[in-house]
């Protein structure tokens, strides 16, 4: 049988660890691994226009399935430029193996052209970051990143010089043994012990939800109906536990709404689970803190715990709901749903009378009817600043629907990248990118690849030639706007001109119809929504010092606006509150 080459033992590693696409742009360098990935019957190549893109897509399919992905760049400045969606990946928790290929390894030290160190580069934004310098550390090393990718959960870096991919292997390698999934995690004896004895001891119970429940939602009900809990969410928790949840109490944050705020510093014990929650202000200082995760390394590092428990959300509860004290009163569970409601209700009044007449076009309005008309298992990817308020507020979660964003680490033109991702892991489902102009036109190049491979995602460019959110940043340092303003730009020609479905909105009667039109589309679609640029406001009893830095609870919102259909949801939570 003939040998490998290191190339190909690369590609065939990857393809048995699940991988199923590598997303890049071809360079010399590269040149033998894309080879083989041409000549691999289970593996494509993703042809994007810029790396960045390559790495946000494998980072969106790596979110949407927990299963391995791959990126790949070229030497020097073709890796270099995977950086930024590799930070994000990392910080997401994505296990993503990204290939950073080499000058000739006779030139590495050098000063060669387009020299650069990727194994030292890559070393903040990975658990895993190496060279391969011979041969025969094939297929050893690139087990090692699979097992650092897939098993702590984030990216690894393999760094290889095209003419060391070029050689052979020096055998094909046994079948190595690859875990490709995380074992189940519960806290010890002693840990779940004093959990339930400081759950039975406390009154009133708030619990706070991140990315960590998901997989956990009937756990968390089931642990809230028994101890009377409001239930509260970060950004990345709204996705798995607000739908379907009685106990809901909203969001805390920067983008908060509801009375998350308030149920979190009333309480007598407050749950932490799966939440890396970084906004310190917006947490209390005199409220006893228990936070659960399954990533040691988080665990009190955001605030001052009185209790630290190491395990899965999921597991943990399934062993603490049965063994805690049911408690007998809802006083302060019903006080907060009903502060929930009235929270919701005063943010109604703002930017939702009369916007179907109102030009340029109110953003909440097209959040609002974009929630109504897409599918009901939408994927959606949603770029930072603005469009994560209205994602925050208008897209409701339901257990089938997706929100992918860069919520961590927080780049501007992630929703493009990764609605490529979401879409060619599954071209029968709908993909929907919430995308600002700004982010739009940064990477705007590879909507070119959407109408390369005919993926069918839907881009909504929220379009008020401004960069709304650093707008509203340098108002609340008290400077006035300055370099965020943008040409007008008609995407929707621009769409049209690269061959895909271009529909420009400049009426909110169009909007429906618009969106309508846009998602019956077979192909790529592009709905260009020109949006007003003065739909920030902040409440006038809010001060300015107040603003300062964002620590506002969710009552003292910095954003006004509506928010869509939960404060139906939240009405209905109140409804259903049994009667003395």
């Amino acid at each position: 049988m003939a040998k490998q080459t290191v190339a190909e033992q690369y590609v065939d590693l990857l393809a048995r660890a699940g991988v199923r696409r590598m997303y890049g742009v071809v360079g010399d360098s590269l040149n033998p691994v894309v080879d083989a990935v041409r000549r691999h019957d289970a593996m494509d190549w993703i042809q994007v226009r810029h790396e960045e893109v390559a790495a946000f897509a494998a980072g969106a399919e790596a979110q949407l399935t927990g299963r391995l992905a791959a990126c790949a760049g070229s030497c020097g400045p073709g890796n270099l430029h995977l950086i930024n969606g590799l930070f994000d990946a990392h910080r997401s928790m994505a296990p993503v193996v990204a290939l950073a290929a080499q000058i000739p390894s006779s030139e590495i030290g050098t000063g060669y052209f387009q020299e650069t160190h990727p194994d030292r580069l890559f070393q903040e934004c990975s658990h895993y970051s190496e060279l391969i310098s011979t041969p025969r550390q094939m297929p050893r090393v690139v087990q090692t990143a699979i097992q650092h990718a897939v098993g702590r959960r984030g990216v690894s870096v393999v760094a290889l010089s095209g003419d060391v991919a070029a050689e052979h292997s020096p055998d094909r390698g046994a079948e190595l043994a690859m875990p490709l999934e995380r074992p189940a995690v519960r806290p010890g004896d002693q840990e779940l012990a004093g959990l339930i004895q400081l759950v039975d001891a406390a009154e009133k119970v708030t619990v706070f939800c991140g990315r960590g429940v998901e997989g956990a939602h009937a756990e968390v009900m089931a642990f809230a109906e028994k101890v009377k809990a409001p239930v509260g969410h970060a950004l990345r928790g709204k996705e798995h536990i607000q739908y379907d949840n009685p106990y809901d109490v909203g969001m805390s944050g920067l983008l908060g709404y509801g009375a998350a705020y308030e149920a979190m510093h009333e309480a007598d014990l407050l749950l932490l689970l799966g939440t890396d929650f970084p906004y310190t202000d917006f947490l209390p200082r005199d409220v006893r803190t228990v936070q659960i995760d399954i990533q040691p390394e988080r665990l009190g590092r955001r605030t001052q715990l009185d209790f630290a428990v190491w395990g899965d959300v999921r597991e943990t509860l399934k062993c603490l709901t049965p063994a805690v004290r049911e408690k007998p009163s809802r006083r302060f569970l019903d006080r907060m749903l009903d502060r929930h409601v009235h929270a919701l209700e005063s943010a109604v009044g703002a930017y939702t009378r009369g916007v179907e007449k109102h030009t340029p076009i109110h953003p909440e309005y097209v959040a609002s009817v974009l929630d109504e008309v897409a599918a009901e298992d939408a994927v959606f990817t949603v770029d930072t600043g603005m469009c994560c308020v209205w994602a925050a507020r208008y897209l409701t979660p339901n257990g089938q629907r997706r929100i992918l964003g860069s919520f961590v680490h927080g780049s501007m033109a992630n929703a493009l990248p990764q609605a490529i991702g979401a879409q060619f892991l599954e071209r029968g489902r709908q993909v929907v990118s919430l995308s600002g102009d700004g982010g739009f036109s940064m990477l705007m190049g590879d909507f070119l690849t959407l109408v390369q491979y005919d993926l069918p995602v839907k881009v909504v460019v929220f379009n008020n030639s401004t960069l709304g959110m650093v707008d509203l940043e340098m108002m609340v340092d008290g400077l006035p706007p300055h370099g965020t303003a943008y040409p007008h730009t008609d995407y929707a020609a621009i769409a049209g001109a690269a061959g895909a479905r271009g529909i420009r909105v400049e009426k909110p009667t169009e909007v429906r119809d618009a969106l309508r039109e846009a998602f019956s589309h077979d192909g790529p679609a592009l709905v260009d929504v020109v949006t007003d640029p003065d739909a920030l406001a902040v409440p006038p009893k809010i001060t300015t010092e107040q603003l300062t830095g964002f620590a506002l609870s969710a009552s003292r919102a910095v954003l006004t606006g509506g928010v869509g259909r939960m404060v139906h949801l939240a009405r209905a939570n109140l409804r259903n509150i049994p009667l003395p």
